[in-house]
Protein backbone atom coordinates (compact mmCIF):
# COMPACT_ATOMS: atom_id res chain seq x y z
CA UNK A 1 0.00 0.00 0.00
CA UNK A 2 2.69 2.64 0.68
CA UNK A 3 4.85 1.74 -2.30
CA UNK A 4 5.59 4.54 -4.56
CA UNK A 5 8.62 6.23 -4.34
CA UNK A 6 10.99 6.97 -1.35
CA UNK A 7 13.02 10.50 -0.84
CA UNK A 8 15.35 10.97 2.04
CA UNK A 9 15.32 13.60 4.32
CA UNK A 10 18.74 14.72 5.94
CA UNK A 11 19.60 17.31 8.73
CA UNK A 12 15.57 17.36 9.97
CA UNK A 13 16.42 19.52 13.87
CA UNK A 14 14.99 17.50 16.27
CA UNK A 15 12.01 19.55 17.53
CA UNK A 16 10.48 18.58 13.48
CA UNK A 17 7.13 16.26 14.25
CA UNK A 18 6.05 13.86 11.73
CA UNK A 19 2.79 15.76 10.98
CA UNK A 20 5.00 18.96 10.49
CA UNK A 21 7.02 17.47 7.95
CA UNK A 22 3.99 15.79 6.17
CA UNK A 23 2.09 19.30 6.18
CA UNK A 24 5.66 20.81 4.71
CA UNK A 25 5.92 17.97 1.74
CA UNK A 26 1.24 17.95 0.68
CA UNK A 27 1.98 22.01 0.76
CA UNK A 28 5.07 21.52 -1.72
CA UNK A 29 3.39 18.31 -3.66
CA UNK A 30 -0.49 19.10 -2.98
CA UNK A 31 -3.16 16.08 -4.29
CA UNK A 32 -2.64 13.39 -2.01
CA UNK A 33 1.25 12.72 -3.44
CA UNK A 34 2.21 12.12 -0.26
CA UNK A 35 1.63 8.39 0.70
CA UNK A 36 3.68 8.07 4.25
CA UNK A 37 6.13 9.69 6.21
CA UNK A 38 8.49 8.18 8.59
CA UNK A 39 10.47 10.05 10.98
CA UNK A 40 13.69 9.16 12.73
CA UNK A 41 16.09 11.35 14.77
CA UNK A 42 17.52 13.69 12.60
CA UNK A 43 16.15 12.47 8.97
CA UNK A 44 13.12 10.90 7.25
CA UNK A 45 11.78 8.89 4.38
CA UNK A 46 8.96 10.62 2.76
CA UNK A 47 6.90 7.68 0.61
CA UNK A 48 5.19 9.79 -2.40
CA UNK A 49 3.05 8.79 -5.40
CA UNK A 50 5.21 8.66 -8.24
CA UNK A 51 8.85 9.55 -9.44
CA UNK A 52 7.07 12.91 -10.68
CA UNK A 53 5.50 14.01 -7.42
CA UNK A 54 9.26 12.72 -5.65
CA UNK A 55 11.24 15.09 -8.58
CA UNK A 56 9.05 17.75 -7.61
CA UNK A 57 8.76 17.65 -4.17
CA UNK A 58 12.88 17.54 -4.37
CA UNK A 59 13.26 20.46 -6.02
CA UNK A 60 10.82 22.56 -3.59
CA UNK A 61 12.14 21.31 -0.53
CA UNK A 62 15.91 20.72 -0.61
CA UNK A 63 17.43 23.05 0.95
CA UNK A 64 14.51 24.24 2.30
CA UNK A 65 15.13 26.14 6.03
CA UNK A 66 13.34 23.99 8.94
CA UNK A 67 13.63 25.29 12.64
CA UNK A 68 17.40 27.24 11.17
CA UNK A 69 18.30 23.98 9.04
CA UNK A 70 18.31 23.54 5.77
CA UNK A 71 17.28 19.73 5.11
CA UNK A 72 18.79 17.74 2.49
CA UNK A 73 15.97 16.26 0.23
CA UNK A 74 17.13 13.48 -2.16
CA UNK A 75 16.52 10.09 -3.50
CA UNK A 76 16.55 7.47 -1.19
CA UNK A 77 19.60 5.40 -2.57
CA UNK A 78 19.29 1.14 -1.01
CA UNK A 79 22.04 0.14 0.94
CA UNK A 80 25.00 -1.70 -0.74
CA UNK A 81 24.42 -5.35 -0.47
CA UNK A 82 26.69 -7.26 2.03
CA UNK A 83 27.32 -4.24 4.06
CA UNK A 84 26.51 -3.28 7.46
CA UNK A 85 25.95 -0.64 9.30
CA UNK A 86 27.82 0.88 12.85
CA UNK A 87 27.02 2.81 15.66
CA UNK A 88 30.16 4.60 16.83
CA UNK A 89 29.32 6.98 19.86
CA UNK A 90 31.39 9.30 22.03
CA UNK A 91 33.53 10.22 19.00
CA UNK A 92 35.18 13.62 19.40
CA UNK A 93 33.78 16.51 18.16
CA UNK A 94 37.31 17.34 16.97
CA UNK A 95 37.19 13.73 14.99
CA UNK A 96 36.38 14.34 11.68
CA UNK A 97 34.67 11.80 8.87
CA UNK A 98 38.09 11.27 7.29
CA UNK A 99 39.93 10.19 10.44
CA UNK A 100 36.94 8.01 11.31
CA UNK A 101 37.27 6.08 7.68
CA UNK A 102 41.09 5.83 8.14
CA UNK A 103 40.67 3.87 11.29
CA UNK A 104 38.21 1.46 10.35
CA UNK A 105 39.40 0.79 6.61
CA UNK A 106 41.80 -1.20 8.54
CA UNK A 107 39.10 -4.04 8.50
CA UNK A 108 37.46 -3.70 5.33
CA UNK A 109 36.68 -1.06 2.62
CA UNK A 110 34.00 1.59 4.32
CA UNK A 111 31.03 2.21 2.14
CA UNK A 112 29.85 5.29 4.11
CA UNK A 113 30.98 7.36 6.84
CA UNK A 114 29.49 10.03 8.34
CA UNK A 115 29.29 12.05 11.89
CA UNK A 116 26.17 13.68 13.30
CA UNK A 117 26.99 16.19 14.75
CA UNK A 118 24.48 18.19 17.42
CA UNK A 119 23.04 15.07 18.85
CA UNK A 120 21.31 15.65 22.17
Amino acid sequence: MHSGVKVFVGNVPEETSQVELRELFEAAEPGGAVLKVALMKQFAFVHLRDEAAADRAIAKLNGHLLHGHRVVVEHSRPRPTHTVKVFVGNVSAACTSGELRTLFQEFGPVVECDIVKDHG
